[in-house]
């Protein structure tokens, strides 16, 4: 069997880890990397730190627009599939990476597997809301993270080629929580903070978040008033937003450089609590027990809202330090088993091998 792997994104780089070990035990896998992350701390240092196989293939998509960026990368890996012709296309999440992929495999009439389908925020103004429907509608085989996924595409009319295998980080975080023992102390050293410290771990960079002075105000006064001081790896978008409307977080705001994912899974070790606006850090936060606030008003990770371990929040002062202190508070007793059990991605295998055209 030979398996076209299409990324181009960190959460991506992070999500291919236990598959992609999995398929090269037996079958050929060639890993395309688009390029949409392209920082040396947003892509190459992942694939050093998770001891990722380099790609066979860099397309060096770059920054660009929504259009053309997907546009592009359709143009490049046309050709490639061309000449690789696999079995199998296999993409991930609701990236642009992931839609161009899907529609050149659609559109070559090649069989193309997503992982992590049937997820919905139910907010078609988020591009990723739209690149993940679109993904999951062409798809032959759709591999779901959880219940409520599966639901989801039940919903939508889609049920053949549909299965919960459980999703791929519980195989990845279980593989890398063992290797982060000591980094603490770097980053405590970066931050100033004493170690050990209560800390809120916090993540923003989605452009409802970052685009708009006014919304971004919000939040740099709202973060004022946590409770606890906040440790803030910046996306390099949200920095540019802030040099390019002259902002910068008070003094309760610890912002250091972005981090890899071994220090990623070490902050949400250390942390108290998890402020964000990322989908895959809202998940790993639940799988580490860590209570999350989530700066959106929606999210396509509904269970973790209604077992009491993330909430939703709007960046307005009153509510967020409402949300920050029920996050503080006692945590759930209970911690249901969503994400399924460990050899996710030996099952994601076993199905491909079973539905070979």
């Amino acid at each position: 069997m030979k398996a076209m792997t299409i990324v181009g994104t960190r959460p991506e780089f992070v999500q291919i880890k236990g598959l992609t070990q999995e398929l090269r035990k037996n079958h050929e896998e060639i890993l395309v990397n688009t390029g949409q992350h392209y920082d040396d701390n947003m892509s190459q240092q992942f694939f050093r730190e998770l001891d990722l196989p380099q790609p066979e293939h860099n397309l060096g998509v770059g920054s660009a627009s929504h259009g053309q960026q997907t546009g592009e990368m359709m143009i490049r890996l046309e050709k490639l599939v061309l000449e690789e012709n696999p079995d199998w296309i296999i993409v991930y999440g609701d990236t642009n990476s992931t839609v161009a992929g899907a529609m050149v495999a659609a559109k070559m009439n090649l069989p193309l597997a997503h992982i992590e389908a049937g997820l919905r925020s139910f907010d078609r103004t988020m591009p990723e809301e739209i690149n993940r429907k679109i993904t999951d509608h062409i798809s032959n085989v759709l591999f779901a993270p959880t219940t409520t996924a599966v639901n989801n595409l039940k919903n939508e009319g889609i049920t053949e080629g549909v299965y919960n295998v459980g999703d791929v980080r519980v195989d990845v975080m279980n593989d890398v929580r063992g290797r982060v023992g000591g980094r603490m102390d770097d980053i405590y050293t970066r931050t100033r903070l004493s170690a050990p410290a209560d800390f809120a771990l916090a993540t923003i960079h989605r452009p409802a978040n970052t685009d708009t002075p006014e919304r971004l105000q919000g939040i740099i006064d709202a973060f004022q008033v946590c409770d606890v001081p906040i440790v803030f790896p910046v996306h390099p978008r949200l920095q540019a937003r802030l040099d390019s409307f002259g902002m910068q977080f008070g003094d309760n705001v610890h912002c250091i450089d972005p981090v890899g994912f071994l220090d990623m899974v070490a902050l949400l070790d250390a942390c108290k609590i998890v402020v964000t606006d990322s989908g895959g850090l809202q998940k790993e936060a639940y799988m580490m027990y860590r209570p999350t606030v989530t700066v959106r008003d929606t999210t396509e990770w509904v269970e973790t809202i209604e077992a009491g371990w993330n909430r939703l929040t709007e960046p307005d002062i009153a509510e967020f330090k409402a949300a920050i202190a029920a996050a503080l508070a006692e945590p759930p007793s209970e911690h249901p088993d969503f994400y399924g059990k460990l050899g996710v991605s030996a099952r994601i295998v076993e199905v491909l091998e079973q539905n070979l055209p």
